[in-house]
Formats: C-alpha cells, structure tokens, sequence
C-alpha cells in the first residue's frame, strides 16, 4: 500500500465512514463540517450536485483540521477534478467507474473511490489507479456480493458500500467484509441544522463502535 493510499485509510479508520452532504449549503458547511469532525468522522464529501460545491468544499477544507479529508462526490468529467483540486479538496468520488476520472485524479495527487457495481469494473478501476472501491449501490448488491468480492479482493483495498446504509444495516456488510461506508440521507438531508447532524452522526459512530 502508498504512503498515499495509507492516509486515507488512517483517516477512514477513525470511523469508517464517508459523510456525504449532498444539498448542503456553503453558509452552513463550515458548522456542519465541524460537528462531524467532533463526532469523529474524518472523511467529508460534498457531491457536485449541492449548491454552489467548491465554495462549500473550500470553506470545509479552511476550517477543518489537516487530518480530515474533504472532497467531492458525483465527480463525472476529468474537467472537474482540477476545479475540485483548486478548491483544496482531496477526494474525488464516482457514481461511476470512468477510468479518465480517475486517472485524473491520481495524476492530480487527489484520492478516488469510483462506483462500481461488478468485480470486473472494480479490477478494471484498481488497474487506473483507485485508492478505494465504492460498491454502489448497496441495496442492489447486498451483502452476499460483498462478500464473494472480498474472497478475490485484497484485504488492503477498501470495499465502502454506499446508498441506503443506516446505523442498524452496517453489521450485516461488516460481517460480509465491507471495510467501511459512505452515508448519505440517513446521516444528512437539506435543511438539517448542525445539532441534527451531530446526532445522527454519534448514532452512527456508536454502531460503528459496537461491530468492534
């Protein structure tokens, strides 16, 4: 593993989640990033389909703490990637596996966690240069799939399932070998305040917590 791969995974280790602020807003992404980084979560995204995403990402990335790492989901074009790099993010992050995107990414020095929903495109991403592997969307593959991939996937590469995951569905994908999780609605929709945030986010940390 890189010494670049490995702080990423330092960071995923803290809690082994992605939080996922799809619709936040940038005059609210400072307080939100900040309960989240006191509840433990060490690794933010801001998906490009969010209002006004690079401001939101460039005020997390001032505010927050150098070990936590902010970046950007719903990453589809190379273009992008350089605006998300300009903005001081760190992460780019895929519905998709396109091995332009994330070759970009790695030739950006940025981390990418492309969206895979086959073995064969998992392979075919590590081959480009992913950091780690977003199986989405969970509730389609379940944890059956995540097991048989982990039987052919090296333990060191990340398995995060994404979509539809809550504090009581991880111990299932944790049992089958998922490494972690990205969260997205069960942990943050529009219009929640940060005190909102920080109670679902510590529901999440305590159920992360009891998988051991």
């Amino acid at each position: 593993m890189s010494t670049h791969t490995q702080r990423f995974n330092d960071a995923l280790q803290q809690t082994g989640m992605i939080a996922i602020l799809r619709g936040v807003r940038n005059d609210e992404a400072q307080a939100i990033g900040a309960a989240l980084y006191e509840t433990g979560f060490r690794i933010i995204e801001v998906p490009l389909n969010s209002p006004e995403p690079l401001a939101s990402i460039a005020i997390l990335r001032k505010s927050l703490p150098a070990d936590c790492i902010v970046g950007a989901g719903t990453v589809l074009k190379t273009a992008q990637v350089q605006q998300v790099k300009e903005a001081g993010g760190e992460l780019i992050v895929m519905p998709h596996s396109d091995g332009a995107v994330i070759r970009a990414a790695r030739e950006a020095g940025l981390y990418s966690a492309p969206g895979v929903a086959t073995v064969t495109e998992a392979f075919a991403a590590l081959e480009n240069g992913a950091d780690v592997l977003k199986m989405f969307p969970a509730e389609q593959l379940g944890p059956q799939v995540v097991k048989a991939w982990r039987a052919v996937i090296a333990r060191d590469i990340a398995l995060l399932p994404v979509g539809g995951i809550t504090p009581e569905g991880m111990a299932v994908f944790r049992a089958a070998g998922a490494s972690g999780f990205g969260l997205g609605s069960a942990l943050y929709t529009p219009g929640l305040t940060a005190e909102q945030v920080r109670q679902r986010a510590q529901a999440f940390v305590a159920a992360w917590k009891a998988l051991g």
